[in-house]
C-alpha cells in the first residue's frame, strides 16, 4: 500500500514525511522538489506480544509506503500552482493524507497570506476535481468515437459510469463520497482519478494550540468528513522532536505532553480504516508475520495472500482469534478445550486479529 503525502507550502508535509518514516530529508534535496519514499513496519502491539510468547527466527510486520509527493510550485501572483507533474505523482498514491497548516509562524509566512484550514483543504479538492473533470472529458469523447466505429460492448457498459462520475463532480462533490459496485471501481481505477483515492486530512498545530485543537478539529471534521475523509491532528514540531529519541524517552515525551500515540499509529489506523484493510497472524517458532488484507476476505482469498498454491490447494484454515488466544495464555491446547480453535472452509470471512494456519494438498 503506498499513501502519498500532499500539502501546500509549509504546510508541514515533509515535517510529517520524516517524523513517520523517521528519516532527515537533505535540505537540498527539498530545495530541488525530489519526490522521497520510504517503507515503514505497521506498528501492532498484537504480533509483538506473538513474537515475545514464540521467540521466532523473525518476526514480519506489515509495512505501509510513505511518498512524499513533489511539484507544487508557487505562481507569479503568489498563488500555488498544481503542476501537471505533481499531478502526476499524485495518481500512483492509494490514499492521500493532506497536511493542513494551523500554526502561525510570522518567519514562515502562508502561501495565501492567511491561515485558512477550510479553504486550504477546498483549494486541493477544487483543483483535483477540475483535473478529473478533464481526464474524463477526454475518455467520453473517445468513448463515444469507440461506440460510433465498432458499437463496442465495453464501451456501452463504460460510458454510462463515465457520464455519472462527470456529473457528481460538476456539483463539486470529490468521487470518494460516493459508492460504486465491484466493476466500476475496476473501470475507474485504471484512470488514476485524484478524488476517488480516500483522503485522511491531518491539521498541523504547534504547542501553543493544545488548548484550542479539540474544537478546531471538530470544526473540520463536521465540514469534511465523509466516506472515505477522514480527519486527524498532529503537533508537528513535538512529533518531529520525538521521533529522533530513543523509544523509552519518546514515551516519557508523550506522557509530558499528553500524547496517547504517535503521529505514525494514528495516520496508519486511519489509513487503514479508510482503505477498508486489517491484518490477521501466521505464529510459531520460525516466524510471526502480519499480513494485510482487505475487510470481508475470505480464508481461501486471504490464504492466497500469504502464497498463490495455499490458495489453489486450500483445504481448510486453523483459525484462534488474538484476544482468546491470549485470554487462554498463548496456548493452542488451552484454546482446542476452550472451543475458540476451530477448523474454517474457505468461505469462511477473516477477522482483523485472527491467528491462522493453512491446510494444503
Amino acid at each position: 500500500m503506498q499513501i502519498g503525502i500532499v500539502g501546500l507550502p509549509y504546510s508541514g508535509k515533509s515535517t510529517l514525511f520524516q517524523t513517520i518514516t523517521k528519516t532527515h530529508l537533505d535540505p537540498t534535496a527539498l530545495v530541488k522538489a525530489e519526490t522521497h519514499h520510504a517503507v515503514v513496519k505497521v506498528p501492532d502491539a498484537r504480533l509483538s506480544r506473538c513474537a515475545a510468547l514464540f521467540n521466532p527466527k523473525s518476526t514480519v510486520f506489515a509495512t505501509i509506503e510513505f511518498v512524499d509527493v513533489v511539484g507544487l510550485k508557487k505562481g507569479d501572483s503568489g498563488s500555488t500552482q498544481f503542476t501537471t507533474n505533481f499531478l502526476g505523482n499524485v495518481k500512483t498514491n492509494d490514499a492521500l493524507v493532506q497536511v493542513v497548516r494551523v500554526f502561525e509562524n510570522e518567519l514562515v509566512p502562508h502561501p495565501d497570506g492567511s491561515i485558512d484550514p477550510l479553504r486550504d483543504i477546498t483549494t486541493f479538492e477544487t483543483e483535483f476535481i477540475l483535473a478529473d473533470l478533464a481526464l474524463l472529458e477526454t475518455r467520453i469523447e473517445r468513448v463515444k468515437k469507440q461506440m460510433m466505429k465498432s458499437g463496442d460492448e465495453q464501451a456501452k457498459r463504460e460510458l454510462p459510469l463515465l457520464e455519472r462520475c462527470h456529473a457528481i463532480l460538476e456539483k463539486e462533490t470529490p468521487l470518494r463520497e460516493h459508492e460504486f459496485v465491484k466493476e466500476e471501481l475496476h473501470f475507474l481505477k485504471t484512470y488514476q482519478l485524484l478524488t476517488i483515492k480516500p483522503m485522511l486530512i491531518a491539521l498541523n498545530f504547534d504547542e501553543t494550540q493544545r488548548a484550542s485543537a479539540e474544537d478546531i478539529v471538530k470544526k473540520i471534521v463536521a465540514a469534511k468528513t465523509g466516506k472515505h475523509t477522514a480527519v486527524v491532528s498532529f503537533f508537528g514540531k513535538i512529533e518531529l522532536e520525538m521521533s529522533e529519541l530513543p523509544d523509552d524517552e519518546a514515551q516519557v515525551f508523550m506522557s509530558e505532553y499528553g500524547i496517547t500515540e504517535s503521529a505514525l499509529t494514528t495516520l496508519i489506523r486511519e489509513s487503514y480504516a479508510l482503505l477498508g484493510l486489517q491484518s490477521f497472524f501466521t505464529v510459531g517458532e520460525d516466524e510471526c508475520r502480519a499480513w494485510t488484507i482487505r475487510n470481508g476476505m475470505n480464508a481461501q482469498d486471504a490464504a492466497g495472500v500469504i502464497h498463490s498454491d495455499f490458495f489453489a490447494k486450500f483445504i481448510r484454515a486453523e483459525v484462534v482469534h488474538y484476544d482468546h488466544f491470549i485470554e487462554a495464555g498463548g496456548s493452542f491446547a488451552k484454546t482446542k478445550e476452550s472451543g475458540h480453535w476451530r477448523l474454517e472452509g474457505k468461505e469462511y470471512i477473516v477477522k482483523d486479529g485472527d491467528i491462522m494456519s493453512i491446510r494444503h494438498s
